[in-house]
């Protein structure tokens, strides 16, 4: 197979990576795509086919492990429970007027009745609370 030929499957293969990629959002199948482009660069100036593996598989293993590294290093997202992009009464205010002796409170908030409990460690006063978190059908809540 002539270095043409040879460059045009390995640009087909990285075409259809990014593809795939779109389609499922799999941010490592385009470093994948990477690789596959450098085995096709590697055609173009004329190296063997195992030479073009090789530029594949390291460019695009290279990617995928510098890919995981920085992706370790961003911040990881808040819980579902506590996360305000999942849950828009994260933090919201609910006004408790006095608590039971279990810790818990009855509050109205959204023309509804709820329970509310203290977040660990918070402190129990009556008064305004924000809610840091929903646990099941309870508002967890933090002194403001």
């Amino acid at each position: 197979m002539n270095t043409l030929a040879q460059s045009s499957v390995w640009w087909l293969l990285a075409g259809g990576a990014v593809a795939v990629e779109l389609m499922t959002g799999t941010f490592y199948l385009l470093m994948i795509a990477v690789g596959l482009a450098a085995g096709a660069v590697a055609a173009h100036f004329g190296a063997g086919l195992a030479v073009q593996m090789a530029a594949a598989a390291i460019v695009g293993g290279a990617s995928v492990l510098v890919l995981r590294k920085l992706r370790g290093r961003l911040p990881q997202p808040a819980k579902a429970s506590q996360n305000r992009d999942v849950n828009l009464d994260i933090g919201e205010t609910v006004h408790v007027g006095a608590w039971q002796a279990d810790g818990t409170a009855n509050v109205t908030y959204r023309g509804a009745r709820w329970t509310v409990a203290l977040r660990e460690g918070a402190e129990k006063a009556a008064g305004n609370h924000r809610i840091v978190e929903m646990a099941g059908n309870r508002l967890i809540v933090e002194k403001m």
